[in-house]
C-alpha cells in the first residue's frame, strides 16, 4: 500500500526568496533536489546537494496546496528547535516563514523507510529504538506541548459521530458494538496521563533506516505529552496494518507494553479505529487525495484486533 502524495510539488516549485533563504540557512547554493516519497504533505520533500558538496533536507509549503499544512509546519519547526541533541531525530537547521510559505531545512539523513510488511529484523531495531526515545524523553525535555487527550480529544470522539450517523459500510461488527466502542474510547482517551514527549504519528513513512541500522524519527507536527508506550502501541498499529506478525503476542512481550492496563491499550486502539473510520468517509484535503483510503485501511485493519479484546 502506497502512502505517498501523488500531487507533491518539488524544490523547482517553490519561489525564488524562499530558495534563497534556504540556500542562506546552508551557505551556498542549491545544484541538486531529489524529491523523497512518502507522507502526505503536498508541499516539497527534497534532499538537496550544494556546490560545495553539503547535503540537507528541505520541505515548504503554502496554503496553495494545502491550507493547514503551514500551520503543521510551523508546529513541527517549534518541536524540532526545541529538541534534544539526543533525539533520534535529525537536526533543524533554520526556516523561513513569510506568512504564506513555511519552509524548513534539516541536517540530512541517509537512509530508507522500514519494509512493509515489516521485516521481523527491522521491526526489532525500531521498537528497541522508540524504548531508548522514550526512556530519553521522560520527563518531557519540550514543555510547550500540549497534552495527549488535548491532541487525541476531537479524534477519540470519531465513534461517537458514527454512532449519531452510521455509514452504510460500516463493517457490521462495528454497528453492533457501537455504544461499547465509544465507551472504549473515552477509556483510551483517560488513560493518556504521561510526561512523555509521544511522536504521535509513528508509522513506516515517518522512520528512516541508515546504512548502519540505526533509525531516525522524522515529521514531529504532532508532539505532545503523553504515556510512555503511546508511541509503541501506534507503530503496533502499522505493524498490524501491513500484516506478518502477531501485534497481540508483542503487546503482551514488549516492556513498554506489558505492564500497562490492558483495557487502556484496547481503549486507545478503539479511539484511534473511530478516528480513522470517521475521518475516512469525509472529502480528501486538497492536495492529498491518498490519505482517506489510507486512514479506511488503517481502521479496517484494527476492527478485528479490537473484536478479539473486547470479546
Amino acid at each position: 500500500m502506497t502512502s505517498a502524495t501523488k500531487t507533491r510539488i518539488g524544490w523547482a516549485d517553490l519561489p525564488a526568496d524562499v530558495r534563497a533563504t534556504v540556500e542562506e540557512i546552508l551557505g551556498d547554493r542549491v545544484v541538486e533536489a531529489v524529491s523523497q516519497p512518502g507522507g502526505y504533505s503536498p508541499g516539497t520533500a527534497d534532499r538537496v546537494r550544494t556546490t560545495g558538496g553539503r547535503r540537507a533536507f528541505v520541505k515548504a509549503v503554502s496554503p496553495a496546496q494545502n491550507d493547514r499544512s503551514p500551520h503543521l509546519h510551523r508546529a513541527e519547526a517549534r518541536i524540532a528547535a526545541a529538541l534534544p541533541p539526543y533525539a533520534p531525530t535529525p537536526r533543524l537547521l533554520g526556516g523561513h516563514d513569510d506568512g504564506e510559505w513555511v519552509a524548513l531545512v534539516f541536517t540530512d539523513v541517509e537512509g530508507r523507510h522500514p519494509a512493509t510488511p515489516w521485516l521481523a529484523t527491522e521491526l526489532a531495531t525500531v521498537l528497541t529504538t522508540l524504548a531508548t526515545m522514550a526512556a530519553a524523553l521522560t520527563p518531557t525535555p519540550v514543555t510547550a506541548v500540549p497534552t495527549a487527550a488535548e491532541q487525541l480529544g476531537y479524534d477519540f470522539a470519531g465513534w461517537r459521530r458514527i454512532a449519531a450517523d452510521p455509514p452504510a459500510d460500516l463493517p457490521p461488527w462495528a454497528h453492533a458494538h457501537l455504544s461499547e466502542l465509544c465507551a472504549a474510547a473515552d477509556r483510551g482517551l483517560a488513560a493518556l496521563a504521561g510526561d512523555t514527549l509521544c511522536h504521535l504519528d509513528v508509522r513506516a513513512d515517518n522512520l528512516l533506516v541508515g546504512p548502519d541500522g540505526a533509525v531516525s524519527v522524522v515529521d514531529w507536527p504532532w508532539a505532545c505529552r503523553g504515556p510512555s508506550w503511546l508511541d509503541t502501541l501506534l507503530l503496533l498499529v502499522n505493524v498490524r496494518l501491513y500484516g506478518g506478525h502477531d501485534t497481540e503476542a508483542l503487546l503482551r512481550d514488549l516492556p513498554l507494553t506489558v505492564g500497562v492496563d490492558p483495557a487502556a491499550l484496547t481503549g486507545v486502539l478503539a479511539g484511534l479505529a473511530g478516528f480513522f473510520l470517521d475521518s475516512a468517509r469525509q472529502p480528501p484535503p486538497p492536495g492529498i487525495p491518498t490519505v482517506r483510503a489510507f486512514q479506511r485501511a488503517q481502521g479496517d485493519a484494527l476492527l478485528p484486533w479490537l473484536a478479539a479484546r473486547l470479546g
